[in-house]
């Protein structure tokens, strides 16, 4: 692993901030490093002002994501969700997937880069179920059309079938086992109505947290882990 990195996890601080504390020399590493000096076998021990140093290990992160926000590690123009996040090693989180930044609802974040790699694959096919406000209530045949699945503008193939459930006051809850973009509110127009509103409800068996206000967050549990994506899938 380059040095950098390792410190840039370790502490939480940027890696811009982490390159010019190495070149400062603020930092002494026991055990073997490679020739270059910039990188770090696994079995090094690094100290950081007399202070050991090590990485955090896997985080898992739900968070409420409020509208207004964009689903980005950072942005010139706009707040972003890692805005929200007040975790020490939050410079080393990515966040799994995207929501618009008029979409509420559940977001996950972590640094365990192959787990939201599992997540997004579409090989995968892990169910994300939104919670649609629509400009007009959705007749039965065109939820007939999404559930046996439409095409989108500018696309070949149909979208795979959806899970859709008609709700009172123009609501409409809808599951996809796939991932297009801006696919809730392109399936929508596809069978002539218009999303207004969209809050994302849940990923795999995870359900958002009824008490978590939007713009909070929290670490997942071991259990909650199980009903994203369980390890013997």
């Amino acid at each position: 692993m380059r040095l950098d990195q390792f410190v840039s996890q370790s502490t939480g601080m940027p890696r811009s901030e982490a390159q010019k504390l190495i070149r400062w020399g603020g930092y002494w590493w026991m055990a073997k490093a490679l020739p270059n000096r910039r990188r770090i076998l696994a079995q090094a021990v690094v100290t950081l002002d007399g202070v050991t140093i090590s990485l955090p290990g896997a985080i898992y992160i739900m968070l409420h994501k409020p509208a207004g926000v964009v689903s980005a590690t950072e942005d010139p123009s706009h707040r972003t969700v890692m805005d929200l996040i007040g975790h020490p090693h939050r410079h080393t989180l990515h966040v799994v997937g995207r929501l618009d930044k008029d979409t509420t609802g559940l977001l996950l974040i972590t640094n365990d880069g192959d787990w939201s790699h599992r997540l997004m694959s579409p090989k995968h096919h892990v169910p994300k179920t939104y919670l649609a406000t629509l400009a007009e209530p959705l007749v039965e045949s065109a939820a007939e059309q999404l559930r046996a699945g439409v095409q989108l503008h500018g696309e070949k193939a149909l979208t795979k079938p959806a899970e859709v459930e008609i709700l009172p006051a123009c609501q409409a809850r809808i599951t996809l086992h796939e991932g297009k973009y801006h696919q809730v509110k392109r399936m929508f127009a596809a069978v002539g109505n218009r999303v207004e509103a969209l809050h994302r409800e849940s990923i795999g068996g995870l359900l958002l947290e009824a008490q978590l206000k939007p713009g909070a967050w929290r670490a997942l549990t071991d259990a909650e882990l199980e009903l994203v994506y369980p390890r013997n899938r």
